[in-house]
Formats: structure tokens, C-alpha cells, sequence
């Protein structure tokens, strides 16, 4: 009967030929993770810049409204409380408006108490948010005013408004706006039993004009599941790339082996 001839398996070869496969997979993996991090750092980085621009212009419209309104301020309240009432109603990013003397508020177009209002104008504060304006209960609302103008004038809108820039950025960043101690963002704010997550990639800038901040930032575990879904879209062609390298090793071995035998 007829040996069966043994075939030896040149073990060294053959790590040679799987390590030239794995070289393209793991530098392909590495490169993807490298350009996926800077991809989240530089998008953190624009959007909250763009986040600035977009608010800042939100409240430049109701800074317009002051401006146009301020030649009544000082005036008896019943001479141009209907002055004041048409133009919140004409205008839907208004809440209310508010006329100060002596940084107390004496005409208002809302129902709040006057004596709850002119906290706001002692302040100094340019803007702020509250979240306990007694006619408002469960609603934010953002206040501005110019501090240094006395007559002055105080408009207040929902922050629905606020809320709804910040829904322009479907990009899975997380935007929040801090005004001194309170926050908003897209899905809560303050009164909210924890922060939202902006652990990843964080990102914060203080608009110069109205004095907020914007943070933002991808929450826990974010990178790692884009990684997830980049690594399904590329690991096939990353194999490929590795498997027809290690056939053209192993051409290369054989051919060498045959020209020396």
C-alpha cells in the first residue's frame, strides 16, 4: 500500500502571509477611528460657533423691537398700552413688552406683577432666563433689555423660540445655552432632574454680544457607536484589501520557491 506523502506547513510563512493581511485591515481601522474623531471634534467646533450666530440673531430680533419701542418709553402707561398690546400681537417671536421708569416696570402687556418684572431691570442684566414668571408657570422665558437705558423697555419671549434654533442642528451634537446659572436646550433645561450628557468632543463659546454661553457635546458612547456604524460600512472592503494582499504574498513566496528549487 501506497504512503500517504505528509504536507508540512511552513509556519513561519504562513504568519508572514496572515500579518501582511491584517496590516491593511488594522491601519484601514485605525486611520477610520483617527479621521471619525477629528470628523466630531471639528463639527463640535463649528456648530457651537453657528449656534452663537443663530441665537444671537433670535434675540437680535426682539433687540429690534426694543429699539423701535423705546421712543414711548416714559410715557403715561394708558396713552400706549394699545400701542404696545398690537405690536405683541403682530409680532409672534413677542411675548410681552414692558415700559421701566427709574428701573421700575409701570406698563406691561402681560399679567405678571409689576414689582416681579422690575427685579429683571434692577439687575442690570442684558438677558436672562426664568422659568417662574407667575403667568407663565411651566414655561421658559427669555427677558432682554437695555440696562443703561432709563426710560427703558423690556421684551420677554417663550423659549420654545430658543429651542427650536437649537433643533436646526440634527447632528447628533448636544447644544445647550447657559444664561448665568440656568440652561436650556433643545429638549429640557434647568428643571430637569440631571444635565443632558455632552461628555464627548465638548465644545463651549460666550456670545459677545449677549454675554450666554453655548456648550456643546456628544454624549457617552457616541463615538464609539458612529464607530460601530462606519466599521459595517468599511470592514468588507478593509478584508478584500487585506485578502488580496496576503494572495499576492503567497504568490510571491511560491514563485521565489520554485525559481529556487
Amino acid at each position: 500500500m501506497a504512503a500517504i506523502p505528509s504536507v508540512g506547513i511552513n509556519w513561519r510563512k504562513l504568519l508572514l502571509i496572515l500579518s501582511i493581511g491584517a496590516i491593511p485591515v488594522l491601519s484601514g481601522l485605525l486611520m477610520m477611528d483617527y479621521q471619525l474623531d477629528r470628523k466630531l471634534e471639528e463639527n463640535a467646533k463649528v456648530s457651537v460657533q453657528e449656534a452663537v450666530f443663530s441665537i444671537d440673531q433670535a434675540l437680535g430680533r426682539m433687540e429690534a423691537d426694543l429699539d423701535s419701542i423705546l421712543p414711548l418709553a416714559g410715557k403715561p402707561c394708558d396713552e400706549v398700552l394699545d400701542i404696545l398690546e398690537q405690536r405683541v400681537a403682530n409680532n409672534p417671536h413677542l411675548r410681552s413688552l414692558i415700559l421701566t421708569r427709574n428701573q421700575q416696570a409701570y406698563c406691561a402687556t402681560d399679567m405678571d406683577p409689576l414689582a416681579y418684572i422690575s427685579a429683571f431691570s434692577l439687575s442690570g442684566r442684558q438677558t436672562q432666563l426664568a422659568f417662574d414668571a407667575p403667568s407663565s408657570p411651566n414655561a421658559a422665558i427669555i427677558k432682554i433689555q437695555k440696562p443703561n437705558s432709563d426710560p427703558g423697555i423690556i421684551a420677554t419671549a417663550y423659549g420654545r423660540q430658543l429651542r427650536d434654533e437649537l433643533r436646526a442642528f440634527q447632528d447628533g451634537l448636544t447644544l445647550l445655552l447657559e444664561f448665568n446659572d440656568l440652561y436650556i436646550w433643545s429638549e429640557g433645561d434647568s428643571r430637569d432632574a440631571q444635565r443632558p450628557s455632552q461628555v464627548e468632543f465638548t465644545e463651549q463659546t460666550v456670545s459677545e454680544k449677549y454675554g450666554y454661553v453655548v456648550i456643546g457635546g456628544y454624549p457617552r458612547g457616541y463615538a464609539a457607536q458612529e464607530f460601530r456604524v462606519s466599521l459595517h460600512q468599511v470592514l468588507p472592503s478593509l478584508v478584500l484589501v487585506g485578502v488580496a494582499s496576503m494572495v499576492i504574498m503567497y504568490l510571491g513566496l511560491t514563485s521565489s520557491r520554485k525559481k529556487k528549487g
